[in-house]
């Protein structure tokens, strides 16, 4: 008997995305001028207010304020109506210096020998549902917003939308665990009043989410994904009624509260620790990253269909205190998951700083990471520029995701006859 499964993801005008993207941003800042800086900021945002939180060491100095007005203003808070603006908004920072007891924990005359910034476990997936080894119903439900954004800033086909926005997808599987149709796609998009007929605004809004939205994220989607969808596919739209009041006027927005949005959408598994905000001392986010890279190498190898990869740490020891592997019985390889796991071991040095140094993580990345997933993004390298009245101009080329990349594939291989 088929089952269902679904993921959900949120836009960049969501407010706890809104507070991961100022906390990112402010990270880049940081690191951009001076690349050692040791990072933990947290972002609340509510109706005409921004807090900043948190701890920093650095030798450089940012303008906070500035830096979340201008994230605000590129999402699309721009107007008075929605109750919250870059330009108008109030920012208040309580941020303060990193505890010295955390700092020597991490800190080490070799820098082979930094230590984890804290306890905890970390997890890595991949799964070949998709071409980006990411579970199906997340990666919809990113692309279902990402393309809703790209029309909410052209301001034609649909020129009523504003920038809060959610969608939900529903995948129905067959007893193999293979993807036979989408079942249900919510979506909920925040909108301009733009008719007094409370009706037959939404009858508007749910006509257009059908009949432009959807056919443009189909488009884009490779032609075996595309026949997942039919004329059987249940929609609500924006099922509680209208929209217009959102963002941190409707809701108050927290630094790391979209958690399993950020990861694998409920498939795999989740330590429970943030990623934005924190700089790659933090094996929060760092090993998250390795693990869904050593996770994502080795289903493309081909040694299993389907991978889970714990890693987990001590504060303050460099060495991973256990590797856990769960191929959920997809593996290729005649061996049980523990002695992958010590393979895994062996290939993929999870120490923080060599995460650090394979990952190119001391660089400002991570801002791109703080809307629409951490993971299942194509690697680039891009430059990027940062302003700054107290430290000048620097342009930097830079790689983004490199946990996604394809590195190790052969090496992989190689280690598992494969």
């Amino acid at each position: 008997m088929s089952y269902l499964f679904t993921s959900e993801s949120v836009s960049e005008g969501h407010p706890d995305k809104i507070a991961d993207q100022i906390s990112d941003a402010l990270l880049d800042n940081f690191l951009a001028f001076d690349p050692n800086s040791m990072v933990a900021c947290e972002t609340l945002v509510t109706t005409g207010q921004v807090i900043l939180a948190g701890e920093v060491k650095s030798k450089t100095y940012v303008d906070l304020q500035h830096i979340a007005r201008e994230m605000i203003n590129n999402i699309g808070y721009t107007k008075g109506e929605y109750q919250f603006s870059g330009d108008s908004c109030g920012v208040i920072s309580l941020i303060h210096e990193q505890s010295p007891e955390i700092h020597q924990g991490v800190d080490r005359g070799r820098k082979e020998d930094q230590g984890a910034g804290d306890q905890g476990m970390m997890f890595g997936y991949a799964t070949r549902e998709s071409e980006n080894y990411m579970p199906l119903a997340l990666d919809i439900s990113h692309k279902i917003l990402q393309e809703l954004a790209l029309l909410r800033r052209e301001q034609e086909e649909i020129p009523y939308l504003r920038p809060d926005a959610k969608a939900q997808v529903t995948i129905s599987y067959s007893d193999n665990n293979v993807p036979e149709r989408i079942d249900t796609i919510v979506v909920s998009t925040q909108h301009d009043p733009f008719d007094k007929d409370d009706e037959r605004m939404l009858a508007k809004i749910k006509q257009d989410m059908i009949g432009i939205l959807i056919p443009r994220v189909k488009a884009k989607l490779p032609k075996g994904i595309q026949e997942l969808f039919d004329e059987q596919i249940t929609y609500h739209v924006n099922p509680t009624g209208k929209f217009v009041i959102g963002g941190p006027h409707g809701d108050t927005g927290l630094t790391g509260r979209k958690i399993v949005v950020d990861t694998y959408g409920g498939k795999g598994a989740h330590g429970g620790g943030a990623f934005s905000g924190k700089d790659p001392s933090k094996v929060d986010r760092s090993a998250a990253y390795a693990a869904r890279h050593a996770a994502k190498n080795l289903v493309a190898a081909g040694v299993a269909d389907e991978i889970l990869v714990q890693v987990s740490y001590a504060i303050g020891v460099a060495e991973p205190t256990s590797i856990f592997v769960d191929t959920y019985g997809t593996a290729h390889v005649d061996m049980p998951d523990g002695e992958i796991a010590a393979i895994v071991e062996e290939l993929f040095d999870m120490r923080p700083f060599a995460i650090e140094e394979r990952l190119k993580l001391r660089n400002p990345i991570y801002l791109e990471t703080a809307a629409y997933g951490h993971m299942g993004k194509t690697p680039v390298t891009v430059k990027k520029v940062f302003e700054s009245p107290y430290n000048g101009r620097i342009e930097t080329e830079v790689e983004l995701f490199t946990w996604e990349k394809l590195d190790m594939v052969n090496v992989v291989k190689k280690a598992f006859s494969l």
